[in-house]
């Protein structure tokens, strides 16, 4: 149950909103949050309002539900609404109805990431669904984007695979987001760059330069093995994640519009059930051999 009234605020609302930042990319650390939200807002000023509206109404909302005050510190309803203000500040003209667009937008995705956390259980855990959700709807109303063309530089590539997380194609955004990872948790830093790399190696091997050198197989890449490597799975989990989401972004890639982080959810989707299954199928056989 939830109440409508304001109790049990965050303690810290700044730092609450700074996890949101953070737990886009599946940590929990307000410096890395930070990290994120300079990377924003030193190389995309124009999204920089949109990403903070989109966090402050995940944050309101739940906090006018009365959700977990746990969860709220920890930016769990707060990190959709990150990515969806900056989606709509991208993709969308300016205008009068875009700051109440993206605060509904935002409050939207934490009412589903809290009915998602409630439901999806350890299989189908939320990750960026609502913001896949959400992003995809307001694709639809955006007009279509002009191409963007990235000088091949490999490194720029690297770079460019993690800032695409936040939907950022400058080399010095995916630098300090990095640089927030790294002070967050090193290991993880280390495989989301691997998973950008193991993206963009991809892309070129299938003949996408341009979209190799742009960071556009990386992000998801990223993504899946920040998922995996932060629950100390073995290295080979966390590669097969990475390849599985790999495998899915060419079917999504057939979509009218862009698939954003549905080949990452989708893909712990599926490493999360063949690990159920899998253990299923253990217990089956030891219940057998004692019986």
């Amino acid at each position: 149950m939830y109440t409508k009234n304001f109790v049990n605020p965050c303690p810290d609302w700044a730092t609450a909103l700074l996890n949101g930042f953070s737990q886009v990319l599946l940590l929990r650390n307000p410096l890395c949050g930070l990290c994120c939200l300079l990377a924003i807002l030193l190389t995309a000023p124009n999204l920089v309002g949109g990403a903070l509206l989109g966090a402050l109404a995940g944050l309101l909302t739940a906090q006018r539900r009365g959700y977990d005050r746990a969860d709220r510190q920890a930016g769990l309803y707060c990190y959709n609404g990150v990515l969806i203000g900056i989606l709509i500040s991208a993709v969308l003209p300016w205008s009068a109805i875009m700051p109440p667009l993206i605060l509904a937008a935002g409050g939207l995705s934490s009412i589903i990431t809290h009915q998602w956390r409630k439901r999806g259980g350890k299989l189908l855990i939320a990750y960026t669904a609502p913001f896949v959700l959400l992003g995809w709807g307001a694709l639809l109303i955006a007009e279509p984007s002009t191409a963007v063309f990235a000088e091949p530089n490999p490194l720029y590539a690297l770079a460019r695979g993690v800032g695409q997380i936040f939907l950022l194609d400058n080399p010095f955004a995916g630098l300090l987001i990095i640089v927030g990872m790294f002070i967050a948790s090193p290991y993880a830093a280390m495989w989301a760059v691997i998973g950008s790399a193991i993206g963009g190696g991809v892309a070129l091997l299938i003949d996408q330069a341009q979209v190799a050198w742009m960071g556009l197989y990386g992000f998801n890449a990223a993504l899946a093995a920040l998922a995996f490597s932060r629950q100390s799975e073995k290295p080979c989990v966390t590669l097969l994640a990475i390849a599985l989401a790999l495998l899915l972004q060419p079917l999504f890639n057939l979509m009218p519009i862009a698939g954003l982080t549905a080949p990452f959810v989708l893909a712990c989707w599926l490493m999360h059930s063949g690990n159920h299954f899998w253990q299923l199928l253990l217990r089956r056989d030891i219940w057998r051999l004692h019986n």
